[in-house]
């Protein structure tokens, strides 16, 4: 047993699923075992896991025993059967380097901070199993005897989409990861992303707080549930708008939580999905007229970021050695970039015969 609780959070959240799980452990519990929690047994019996990856997969309904689903507070007992059920078949999850082309920002001893471009998914999973940023990385540090792209105590620190570009953080040491995981899960870095999304705003400014969650519904797609709920994660967004375009608004958005899609979430939840964001409905013609030539404008746009147009644009944190404070910034790339341009240079010319959608 490696890492199968590595992606329970995100494992379908960019890939299709046939709805079928499969078995990828079994464990029985021993004679004599006094009853403990599910997550503090699990975690003390299975290598290279944490009990709160544990517990994730527990509220995902992936943990059952003796064949049924159960919570992560579940005792067990002798002679349980344990296993755990995901939904995508078993597949040697063992990273290879590859050879393709990363834009570092910044690399030291310890950490890198990288532009990903869009298309590209972060981590190994279903369907996309090769060709990922962690197989990209595991080769630019093919030659760091230290570093061990399979070893869950270096590597990724948080995680974008895999259709959003912009900045994310590496560790090349686990005290480097351990730091910067702290500084991540005790909110105290500062990311701001920019989208564009349909909608205009009667604020210049907004916070959107609820809890994100797994879409009953959709498992491919996240809810937003009321603050305090006791389904999904508590998460909070603060949101700026950068430029009106009549049917479509430039936003800036600064995250007190880092839960999964949660801009995407939030922005759809008050009536403002992502732009070209096919899984939340924004790629749907949610304003403006209903003329040819406005159908045939948004469908030219579409062409030019087929994407929700969302980009990680910058990121501060501490560095885990020095102390030091360090901040990054990268431009929106080409495919945003022309978008925001489109819209701003035929603005006045789309609205001028209505009212702004």
């Amino acid at each position: 047993m490696t890492e199968e609780f590595d992606d329970i959070e995100l494992m379908d959240a960019d890939t299709d699923s046939d709805g079928q799980l499969y078995e990828h452990l079994r464990m029985e519990v021993d004679r004599g075992q006094e009853p403990v929690r599910i997550d503090k047994y699990m975690s003390e019996h299975v290598q290279h896991s944490s009990r709160n990856r544990i517990q994730k997969a527990a509220d995902a309904g992936f943990i059952q025993v003796n064949g049924t689903p159960v919570k992560s507070n579940y005792k067990v007992r002798p002679g349980d059967v344990i296993t755990l059920m995901l939904d995508r078949p078993h597949y040697d999850t063992t990273i290879e380097p590859e050879d393709i082309p990363l834009d570092v920002v910044y690399e030291d001893d310890q950490l890198m901070v990288i532009n990903k471009p869009a298309g590209l998914v972060v981590h190994p999973g279903v369907g996309n199993f090769h060709g990922t940023l962690v197989n990209a990385i595991a080769w630019h540090l093919r030659n760091l005897p230290s570093y061990d792209p399979n070893d869950p105590s270096v590597g990724l620190v948080h995680r974008i989409d895999k259709d959003t570009s912009g900045l994310l953080v590496i560790a090349k040491t686990p005290e480097a990861k351990t730091e910067l995981g702290a500084q991540f899960f005790n909110h105290d870095t500062h990311r701001s992303y920019q989208a564009l999304v349909w909608g205009n705003f009667t604020e210049d400014t907004g916070r959107i707080e609820g809890n994100i969650g797994r879409d009953p519904k959709d498992r491919q797609r996240m809810a937003v549930f009321p603050p305090g709920s006791d389904i999904g994660k508590s998460a909070v967004t603060h949101y700026r708008v950068l430029e009106r375009y009549g049917y479509t608004t430039l936003v800036e958005c600064r995250l007190e939580t880092g839960r999964t899609h949660q801009i995407r979430a939030h922005m759809k939840h008050i009536g403002h999905p992502l732009f070209a964001d096919e899984r939340y409905g924004g790629t749907e013609i949610l304003r403006g007229e209903r003329t040819a030539s406005y159908k045939a404008y948004i469908q030219n746009c579409f062409k030019l970021c087929n994407r929700q147009a969302l980009h990680a644009k910058t990121l501060g944190f501490v560095h885990p050695v020095t102390h030091e404070q360090m901040d990054f910034t990268s431009e929106l790339a080409d495919d945003m970039q022309a978008l925001i341009e489109k819209w701003r240079n035929t603005y006045a010319s789309l609205v001028k015969s209505e009212g702004c959608g």
